[in-house]
């Protein structure tokens, strides 16, 4: 066993007693080691809850004759560090994450991993982790929040972000922002739509790093600990059969993920993210693919933002491997691939039994949304190297537009252009030095999206930015633009008045200036720095790779 570098032999007598020091028994000793690798704060909604979550999981584990040992890893709340200085330190936190959990389990040997994230950054730093440390592993997730029902419509968090959008627009009052705002997150767990915390969450069971419910049971049913402890029990079958990360996430995996990622309308975050996972992994992937993907993948879900549904509605119509089962009659799913069932997923898939209740959230294969999945990649003279769409939350008046450019250098100069009434029906609002380098950090541009929403512009305004956006966005909202601004990409050198043409069904986004033009802009106009960076997020900024690379450390 791999803890037997710390544990066995006369030369481990220091490490014995080190571990005698905190309790544990000779017997516990001479089980195998179990990393539980919790993502517990008092900070963040969808992690408040994940002691118990941890405590099931080391139940399942003592069951099955295994020492757990629990350690603890940041994370940061999307929704509460959005429009201000704290979004610069999401996307980054996924490199800490990652690379603390490699010095955890590098330095004391454990023999398998059990990781318990659940919001945004935490869940694929984690299987970043994974595949870079490939010791047997498994996932369980927190689980998603409840949304709530109002009488007339369910409300979860985006709700409150289009809220305010609304107030500063004058169509709804301050009582009804405060009602929005105490009745829209019911219970803990990560944000209740398709967001990007939901979205990872439901890819680890289409990579098969999660049981079968690992993104959709909601966190305050009991179910939820009920799937802890099994995934504590089934470590040990992983561990015997030494399974590893890099035996389940291959090639052919990320094509089921990504497959899986068309049908349900995930976020466009997953895009960044599976990029920066495949990288760990070894397994070569390119913003090419997703549209090839796409291009045949049915789009089955329309969840929140795209859609009326939420997460407990998708679980209460068999969830993932539901949408997979139905992707399968058309061949679409990799079923020959290793899980962490220790069993290929054609076996996981047939002895599947779901309880459906609402099955009209998961259209038939023969009857989808849409023929093609719910995200696209951008390729055009504003966009060389890609950038990226969630074309299900896409109204249909906005799949093709041309508009005049109003051209910001941060996210706050844009929301106050918006709030102030300065952005007219067919603009497209440009927002840049937000990249991976140049924000740095590539914050989420949630507020000045659900503020276009909020003020009823969504079906008339597009957003064009190099910085990223949250599942929780609807709307012509285009992200990722690369190159960025920062490392001179074409939207550095974008001024207002110029017409922007997006062409989503044709996979095209281009700014219509003459390339002598555009040369002798790029002459006069100067890029703008953020000398002033100190600490991590400086060191961050200097060695991130452009948004198409999946923002990784070079």
């Amino acid at each position: 066993m791999n803890s037997d570098k710390i544990k066995k032999g006369t030369e481990a007598s220091p490490k014995r007693s080190l571990l005698k020091a905190m309790g544990y028994t000779d017997s516990q000793i001479a089980k195998p080691l179990i990393g539980i690798v919790n993502s517990y704060n008092e900070v963040v909604p969808g992690h408040i809850h994940l002691k118990d979550i941890a405590r099931a999981v080391k139940d399942g584990v003592l069951s099955a004759q295994g020492t757990p040992m629990e350690f603890n890893v940041i994370g940061v709340c999307d929704g509460l560090a959005m429009g201000h200085v704290g979004m610069k330190y999401s996307l980054s936190s996924r490199e800490v994450i990652a690379d603390s959990i490699e010095c955890m389990a590098m330095a004391h040997a454990f023999d398998a991993l059990v990781f318990i994230p659940n919001c945004d950054k935490i869940v694929p730093a984690m299987l970043m982790a994974a595949a870079r440390i490939n010791v047997p592993s498994i996932f369980i997730s927190g689980g998603p929040m409840l949304s709530f029902n109002d009488g007339s419509t369910n409300l979860d968090l985006n709700s409150a972000f289009e809220a305010v959008g609304a107030y500063m627009n004058k169509t709804i009052n301050e009582e009804e922002l405060l009602r929005i705002e105490q009745c829209c997150c019911p219970t803990c767990g990560s944000c209740s739509g398709m967001f990007t915390a939901n979205s990872m969450n439901c890819l680890c069971e289409a990579l098969g790093m999660a049981l079968a419910g690992n993104g959709t049971v909601p966190a305050v049913y009991s179910k939820r600990l009920v799937l802890a402890k099994t995934a504590g029990e089934m470590i040990m079958h992983i561990l015997h059969k030494n399974i590893r990360p890099r035996d389940i996430m291959t090639e052919k995996a990320f094509i089921n993920a990504l497959t899986v990622d068309m049908a349900l309308g995930c976020s466009t975050n997953s895009i960044l993210h599976l990029m920066a996972i495949a990288n760990e992994a070894e397994v070569c992937l390119d913003l090419s693919i997703v549209n090839k993907i796409s291009e045949k993948t049915p789009n089955l879900c329309k969840l929140v933002p795209a859609g009326p549904y939420h997460m407990q509605d998708l679980d209460a119509a068999g969830g993932v491997y539901k949408i997979m089962s139905e992707l399968n009659k058309k061949g679409l799913i990799n079923t020959d691939v290793m899980t962490c069932t220790t069993k290929k997923m054609k076996e996981n898939l047939m002895e599947y039994r779901p309880y459906i209740t609402t099955a009209e959230v998961i259209r038939p294969i023969d009857e989808p949304y849409s023929d093609k999945g719910g995200i696209a990649v951008l390729f055009g003279s504003l966009a060389p190297c890609g950038a990226v769409v969630k074309r299900s939350a896409v109204a249909s008046e906005m799949m093709k537009h041309r508009g005049p450019a109003k051209v910001y250098d941060c996210e706050e100069d844009a929301c106050e252009a918006i709030y102030s009434g300065k952005i007219e029906k067919g603009d497209v609002v440009v927002i840049r030095y937000e990249g991976p380098a140049g924000g740095p950090g590539m914050r989420e541009m949630l507020n000045p999206t659900s503020a276009i929403a909020g003020m009823g512009l969504d079906k008339h305004v597009a957003l064009i930015t190099d910085g990223r956006f949250s599942g929780a966005t609807r709307g012509a909202a285009i992200g990722h633009v690369s190159e960025e601004a920062a490392s001179k990409g074409p939207i550095a050198y974008v001024i207002n008045g110029d017409y922007i043409s997006i062409d989503i069904p044709n996979n095209r986004l281009d700014l219509e200036v003459a390339t002598d033009v555009m040369e002798q802009r790029k002459k006069t106009m100067t890029i703008k720095r953020k000398d002033n960076l100190k600490g991590y997020i400086a060191r961050y900024a200097k060695s991130v790779s452009s948004a198409d690379k999946g923002a990784i450390i070079r």
